[in-house]
């Protein structure tokens, strides 16, 4: 028996189909709630099946000394190149979301093998995924309090109680609305802007290259919401508009996937003031498309959604995330095309009008 060029190519590419889907599915499941543990494998045995578009980039500790680490994905290059963030378990007790940062790993990677569109951009930008960033609360969410929410931080002086809100922390109108100075509570905002590891992890990462994303994305649940900049009720973004018909757009891609609504809006309208979040953060610093997603449910199982809901809420969320990731990247690369095209139409209009002149 004797292959020819075609029949051999074909075969190759079979073998490798069927070794990337083994290698991506069976080793780790995606529809149950992983522990802090096989999330850390997962990520090891990701970076070592996709070597050539995956990486590990260890950014900071938490307050345990536990390294915070995300996934690279991207075709590697030494152009420098845009870039999505995606982070989620910033909230302990969200596991959810969690779940869908693995998911939408997986689905990226298996679109890169045959979509045009996702190795368009995956060749044009990096996205760098946090599977859980507040490791620290995510463990203790496992061992001690399934409901516990912040990070693991000691209160401050005479104070017995543990932990800061994450999401309170971020030097965006920090500690004016929606916190509280109570340590014990569960939006205690820290002594001060960044006063936490985790917090200071994300500013100093995503702040030294910030002109470089286009697009940051914060996972959360509960409660089926597209929330966009700002929390405080007195400021409004400069691209608001923009923000809520991408937005809008985005819910609506995860509603035909399996008839889920998702309300847009930001936090004073759609849900209740805050401030100190990693969305307003990263808007304030200039990524022009800032989201925090509130996945599944609407409050009947709460942060305990079922694991028989995992997949259906990654599918659609995935939609979702995927509208405004694609929205952020054709609005950056076409104009960019367009820029360049009106340009040597220019130079090649001017070339004309100088031939003539000389004729």
């Amino acid at each position: 028996f004797k292959l020819n060029d075609g029949t051999y190519k074909d075969l190759c590419q079979y073998i490798s189909f069927v070794y990337f889907c083994s290698c991506s599915s069976i080793n780790h499941d995606y529809f149950k709630y992983n522990p802090m543990t096989e999330v850390s494998n997962w990520m090891a045995q990701i970076a070592k099946t996709h070597p050539d578009v995956v990486t590990i980039v260890e950014y900071g500790k938490t307050y345990e000394k536990r390294t915070i680490s995300l996934l690279k994905i991207g075709v590697k290059s030494e152009a420098k190149k845009k870039a999505i963030w995606m982070d989620c378990g910033i909230h302990a007790r969200e596991w959810i979301a969690p779940a869908f940062c693995q998911y939408f790993v997986k689905e990226i990677l298996q679109a890169y093998k045959t979509d045009p569109k996702m190795q368009q951009m995956m060749t044009n930008m990096d996205f760098y995924v946090t599977p859980v960033l507040n490791i620290d609360g995510y463990i203790h969410s496992w061992t001690t309090d399934r409901l516990w929410r912040k990070n693991m931080s000691p209160g401050p002086y005479n104070c017995s109680c543990n932990g800061t809100d994450l999401n309170r922390n971020f030097d965006a109108n920090w500690g004016t609305i929606g916190v509280s100075t109570d340590c014990c509570s569960n939006i205690y905002c820290g002594t001060q802007p960044v006063s936490e590891p985790e917090a200071q992890a994300v500013t100093y990462f995503v702040g030294s290259r910030i002109e470089d994303f286009l697009c940051f994305l914060t996972i959360h649940s509960y409660g089926q919401l597209l929330l966009l900049p700002y929390g405080h009720p007195n400021f409004t973004a400069s691209n608001y508009d923009e923000l809520m018909e991408v937005g809008n757009g985005a819910a609506e891609a995860i509603r035909k996937v399996h008839g889920m609504r998702y309300t847009v809006g930001t936090c004073p309208d759609v849900l209740y003031p805050n401030s100190g979040s990693s969305r307003d953060w990263a808007r304030l610093k200039g990524i022009p498309f800032a989201y925090t997603f509130e996945l599944r449910d609407n409050g009947t199982f709460g942060f305990k959604l079922p694991e028989n809901q995992i997949q259906p809420t990654c599918e659609e969320a995935y939609s979702g995330a995927l509208h405004i990731i694609t929205y952020a990247h054709d609005k950056t690369f076409n104009s960019a095309v367009a820029t360049v095209a009106a340009a040597l139409w220019t130079v090649l209009s001017a070339a004309a009008v100088t031939g003539n002149n000389l004729m």
